[in-house]
């Protein structure tokens, strides 16, 4: 059996092959999690009850009901955005710039969960404001970042109608690009959540990546801190870094596609296509190939890579 028969059959379980992939990252995902943060998290179980008997045995008067209620008042307290040390915060969360944030945070899917509606007009609200906000989100970035990716498309065939080295410009103005991303929408807000947050640098980034990812685990929070006065342009560069590195995100996923494309084009132009494809029979097509074939039909022509 040739190599080329051989690239044939392996297409048949591919899809198997990517599901049982997938899989394996999980769960190896999950073992170095439960290894990595397990003994720690047992470590500051040990130590968050060690510092609780401490309290109890301080404070005699403090019985094991009036802790519970004392840790009920931090916990609202902490999630309307009140200060414990003053009152210098007393409008909470809910203000006009940070509730417009909030709104973001809905039709991005982030979702931190620090602040949430709970009034019961607030959460319907909340229902429809999603259902009809996220759509249409995903409409405006997808937009935005095939918007983006034609500009540098067309500065890369100006740049390559000016030089030999085709291959070499593509490549060079595609590296610009990203390092010119990552230092807008992750070096430098890493830089300005460093200082106005007092976080390191490494919580910076984290936060920066859980953000544009919008996985958004909302252990950090940019601009929620209740015994901090942030300046009043903090919110709208936040609101803006959000929409534009979505955006930007949406660019490296689109461009991420196109090379996948590219390079499977380069495999199908190599090993060439299977004899089922060649006899034109559509019998014994696997539904992978199926699928592409109907990708390929129905995907418009501004989609398609150039």
């Amino acid at each position: 059996m040739g190599v080329k028969e051989m690239f044939s059959l392996a297409r048949v379980p591919f899809i198997l092959l990517l599901g049982v992939v997938y899989v394996a990252y999980v769960l190896i995902g999950g073992v170095i999690f439960w290894k990595l943060e397990g003994d720690f998290g047992r470590k500051d179980l040990s130590v968050a009850l060690n510092n609780k008997e401490k309290l109890l045995t301080t404070y005699t008067c403090l019985n094991q009901d009036a802790l519970v209620a004392v840790a009920k008042v931090v916990q609202d307290a902490s999630k309307r955005g009140l200060s414990l040390k003053g009152n210098n915060t007393a409008d909470g969360f809910w203000k006009f710039t940070s509730s417009a944030v909030f709104a973001a945070t809905v039709v991005t899917t982030i979702g931190y969960g620090n602040m949430s509606p709970i009034t019961t007009a607030g959460q319907i609200f909340c229902v429809f404001f999603a259902l009809f906000g996220i759509p249409l989100n995903i409409v405006i970035l997808n937009r935005v970042g095939k918007y983006m990716l034609l500009i540098e498309r067309n500065v890369s065939d100006f740049l390559e109608r000016k030089t030999t080295r085709k291959t070499c410009t593509r490549f060079f103005i595609h590296l610009f690009c990203y390092i010119c991303g990552v230092v807008f929408f992750f070096i430098t807000p890493m830089i300005v959540f460093q200082q106005q947050e007092g976080w390191t640098y490494a919580e910076a980034i984290y936060y920066c990546f859980i953000t544009l990812s919008t996985i958004g685990f909302g252990d950090f929070v940019a601009d929620s801190n209740p015994d901090k006065d942030y300046p009043d342009w903090y919110n709208v560069l936040m609101a803006s870094w959000i929409f534009f590195g979505l955006a930007w995100l949406a660019l490296v996923i689109n461009h991420s596609i196109d090379i996948l494309e590219r390079i499977n084009n380069h495999f199908k132009m190599r090993w060439g296509n299977s004899e089922q494809e060649e006899s034109g029979n559509t019998e014994d097509k696997t539904p992978e190939t199926q699928v592409e074939e109907a990708d390929e039909i129905k995907e418009p022509p501004a989609a398609q890579s150039t």
